[in-house]
């Protein structure tokens, strides 16, 4: 458990019309603890206001060292940040964003939900 009663090992992930998934982990430092795969909500639903900016860098630097923590897995931040969602970006790297999550989730060694 942590000091605000979560859990430090949850990891929450939200998919939205194959296009958006939202991934929330428990982060350490500067971080926020989200970042997306596919679009960001505020590309895609072309308002700015939707949701602020993610710092990549800081997102994916803090994802890996909570992969190393929580699950015992190295996963280089690097690699978290090639399947990040983009700002602005015009062509997700998957058609449907359930592959690219189930790529994070297989890297993982997670067990993939039902509906994936």
């Amino acid at each position: 458990m942590n000091s605000d009663g979560g859990n430090d090992w949850e990891l929450r992930v939200s998919v939205y019309d194959s296009d958006i998934a939202t991934i929330e982990y428990q982060p350490s430092g500067s971080a926020t603890g989200r970042f997306f795969l596919g679009f960001q909500p505020r590309d895609y639903f072309d308002d700015p206001n939707d949701h602020d900016p993610v710092d990549l860098a800081d997102e994916s630097e803090n994802f890996s060292g909570w992969a190393a923590l929580v699950l015992g897995k190295d996963i280089s931040p690097q690699e978290v940040r090639a399947i990040m969602a983009e700002e602005d970006v015009a062509e997700p790297l998957d058609t449907f964003v359930e592959d690219t999550l189930n790529r994070l989730l297989t890297r993982l060694d997670m067990p993939l939900p039902p509906w994936l």
